[in-house]
């Protein structure tokens, strides 16, 4: 069984649907922070120094969205980063949501000092 950050964003088909609550909570257990909200979105919040680094991570964020081509809603603030991501397509969360946050984890946020 492959990693999450191992797999790549999948587009959604018109017969996807969204995640049981059973099927993400597997998933959410593989990606560390994010909290689900509503049963249709991940969300994780970072704290940063000041609005700059908020922006940074930012786009630093963007840089591997467009690499999946499924892309976050960032909240930029100072002294922190808010992360949402769920399928819009679907109205909920799909397991490309998990793998997108999992690179997010692996290739930026654990890169944190």
């Amino acid at each position: 069984m492959s990693t999450l950050s191992e797999k790549n964003c999948v587009s959604c088909m018109s017969a996807t649907r969204p995640l049981t609550r059973s099927e993400f909570d597997t998933l959410l257990a593989q990606v560390s922070g994010w909290s689900v909200i509503d049963d249709l979105k991940l969300r994780k919040t970072v704290k940063t120094k000041n609005f700059a680094k908020s922006l940074e991570l930012a786009n630093k964020i963007a840089v591997v969205a467009e690499e999946e081509k499924h892309h976050p809603d960032l909240l930029v603030r100072w002294g922190e980063l808010n992360i949402d991501i769920w399928t819009h397509k679907v109205d909920g969360l799909t397991e490309a949501d998990f793998v997108l946050a999992a690179k997010i984890d692996e290739n930026i946020l654990s890169r944190l000092t």
